[in-house]
């Protein structure tokens, strides 16, 4: 099954925590600054200056502020989008793979 084939509510099973944390998106070979909003075991939200769609593949990277822990490296895939009042898009983001 996939993520879009999900009952709503089992979507919503995964704890979220909430992170406001600054992550690079590459994609095409560029890097794009973002935000990441909240993250879960199967994947994120995040808002971007820049408009994708649904459907396209981004890495991500979260770097660690403590040098003792390891930053997020993944692969993704947006799930879905809205635009966002500042300007850009909320992406929710699946998580395909970690590195």
């Amino acid at each position: 099954m996939s993520q879009n084939d999900r009952d709503y509510a089992e979507k919503r099973d995964y704890i979220r925590m909430r992170v406001d944390a600054d992550i690079t998106l590459l994609y095409a070979g560029q890097i794009i600054p973002a935000v990441c909003v909240d993250l879960s075991s199967s994947g994120m939200q995040v808002k971007a200056a820049r408009d994708f769609k649904v459907g396209d593949k981004l890495s991500v990277r979260i770097d660690s502020e403590h040098s003792a822990l390891k930053g997020l490296e993944a692969e993704t895939e947006v799930v879905w989008l809205a635009d966002h009042e500042e300007g850009g898009q909320k992406l929710g983001l699946t998580i395909i793979s970690m590195n």
